[in-house]
């Protein structure tokens, strides 16, 4: 999901360090320097994607989902923000509540760090292969029109480790808590909230330069440890989700202008999706490649 903003972020710093030169030859006062923006590198984007075979649980047959997504990432003085929200909308294989279309969801993330070294006005955090250790926080929220009605809400903390390497490459561990929504959990049923686990995000991605064209791959991988039982009681599992794509900056390519116009094709795999146990139900993996486009708004 992020790209190539770290680099970019390093080359802003630069390029706000450097001085204009004074003309000696004129005697009127030099104007004042302008205050430093308070964002070292920011960038927002939309993109819209297709997945040919997306699952849900509790449904056998492969979906298709149109995604539209709005995404943001920024540097400042003392870290990172990055948000992300996904307008999906499903075919008819993945009913809305009251059947004749398919469902409706909405799915926001933030992810905030503090970096350790910016924080401290050091390089204490900086040592072999490790660039920096950050504080890591952030939540999920979603809701969908479907008869199950989720209404999934989770809060994460805990502290990101990034790596010295081309690109990017972050780890981070966090105390995770999730709570829900059940509209078909029935008599006894009753809405999930859920135990405090472990969660583990991995984020990456490597320029492929020695290609001679102006592509990478990237991605991220999210690990949630089980969380307790779910609103039928049932115990969840360990959940995995993984989703990497190769992108094409299309600008650069045809008009020499980068970070305009991407083009993309990606691979999502979804193990015990939201937890579910995928050996009883067959929804709860997933297998899904994707392709989209995405435009660089400002």
């Amino acid at each position: 999901m992020i790209s190539k903003y770290l680099l970019s972020a390093a080359v802003s710093v630069a390029c706000l360090s450097q001085v204009a030169a004074a003309d000696l030859g004129s005697r009127a006062p030099l104007a004042p320097a302008p205050a430093p923006a308070f964002f070292l590198f920011a960038d927002t984007q939309i993109s819209y994607r297709y997945e040919a075979f997306a699952r849900e649980p509790g449904i056998s047959p492969a979906i298709q989902k149109n995604v539209i997504t709005i995404t943001h990432f920024d540097v400042w003085k003392y870290g990172t923000n990055f948000a992300n929200i996904d307008f999906l909308k499903s075919n008819s294989r993945d009913p809305a509540a009251g059947g004749g279309q398919g469902a409706f969801e909405v799915y926001g993330l933030y992810r905030g760090t503090l970096s350790g070294n910016a924080l401290t006005g050091s390089k204490n955090f900086s040592f072999g292969f490790v660039k920096d250790v950050s504080l890591s926080y952030g939540f999920d929220a979603n809701t969908k029109n479907t008869a199950f009605a989720p209404e999934k809400k989770d809060l994460v903390a805990g502290v990101q480790v990034a790596f010295d390497v081309p690109g990017y490459l972050t780890v981070s561990a966090h105390a995770y808590k999730e709570w829900n929504h059940c509209g078909v959990c029935g008599v006894g049923g009753k809405n999930p909230e859920f135990n405090t686990t472990a969660e583990f995000e991995i984020g990456y991605m490597q320029p492929l330069s020695f290609t001679g064209l102006p592509l990478r791959f990237s991605g991220f991988t999210n690990i949630v440890l089980p969380k307790g039982k779910d609103g039928f009681g049932d115990s969840t599992k360990t959940e995995v989700l993984s989703n990497n794509r190769l992108t094409l900056d299309v600008g650069q390519l045809v008009t020499g202008k980068p970070n305009q116009i991407d083009a993309f094709v990606g691979y999502k795999y979804w193990h015990n999706k939201f937890g579910n146990n995928y050996k009883i139900d067959n929804g709860a993996i997933e297998n899904t490649v994707y392709m989209g486009l995405a435009w660089h708004a400002f």
